[in-house]
């Protein structure tokens, strides 16, 4: 995909709106995966990731080719989401300290609320992915970003710091703060990452529940395809802490997002 982007963009700043189409194609899933792991909740992924399209799609002509599109891209999402104001994810964040409270309140060995097998599974799998992700929103918005562009999404200190616009070294600074204070916390109160720890994802179901932050009629993350929670153990290569992140598989936007852009941008009308 990444060697047919760029001359797909030389054809749609040609004119060309079939390429202006396939490149909204190819890369409206790496967006709105940046944006569900930078702002936790759904909904306002899908309002930042239809923005950054728009972005993308009417600053098309500025890109330089002098890096990557793919990186391009990257840093077009990454500035519009460090300045996202969207109050859900806000409402959410809080300290580490205070996040720490929630991950030891509420253990239970008894579910409640159901006792179907299948649907224990997915109610796990809902509160390992919202537990983690969560987790991210205790970090400040740019040591949130750095995290993800490098431990989740593999790019190194060189790339990373491309698509942040700052230095390698200043990246490099803040991918380190940010990554011990992940693993410190995910070894010192996540069941997954350290089995002496006392939290489990079953003993949390009930809990988040009642607590409103994992809603059973509406599953944001255990759909997406096979449970990351038996993916750890699995990858054996990697620390705990950024195999409990790198197990999550991607996410697919919703086509509304690419209708609406579509509609929009009149892409249908050739």
């Amino acid at each position: 995909m990444k060697d047919t982007l760029e001359n797909l963009v030389e054809s749609a700043n040609s004119g060309d709106r079939k390429a202006l189409e396939s490149i909204v194609l190819n890369i409206k899933d790496y967006i709105y995966n940046l944006s569900l792991k930078m702002l936790l909740y759904s909904e306002d992924a899908e309002d930042a990731t239809q923005e950054i399209l728009i972005k993308v799609i009417t600053h098309l002509s500025t890109f330089n080719h002098n890096s990557k599109f793919m990186t391009w891209v990257y840093r077009v999402a990454t500035n519009y989401l460090l300045t996202y104001k969207g109050q859900k994810g806000k409402e959410f964040a809080m300290p580490f300290e205070d996040y720490a409270g929630l991950i030891d309140t509420g253990h239970s060995d008894i579910i409640r609320y159901s006792v179907n097998e299948g649907e224990l599974s997915l109610l796990e799998e809902e509160v390992k992915v919202s537990c983690t992700q969560g987790l991210l929103l205790c970090l400040n918005s740019v040591d949130r970003m750095v995290y993800i562009l490098s431990e989740i999404l593999e790019f190194n200190s060189v790339e990373g710091s491309e698509i942040m616009e700052i230095t390698s070294e200043n990246y490099r600074k803040k991918l380190s703060r940010s990554r011990a204070k992940i693993r410190n916390f995910l070894n010192n109160k996540c069941g997954l990452a350290n089995p002496i720890n006392p939290c489990r994802c079953n003993r949390k179901i009930d809990f988040l529940i009642d607590q409103k932050i994992v809603n059973p009629k509406d599953l944001r993350f255990a759909g997406f395809s096979q449970r990351s929670i038996d993916l750890v153990e699995k990858l054996g290569y990697l620390e705990k802490s950024i195999a409990i992140y790198r197990s999550v598989p991607q996410a697919e936007a919703p086509m509304t997002i690419f209708n609406t852009i579509k509609e929009t941008l009149a892409l249908d009308q050739l």
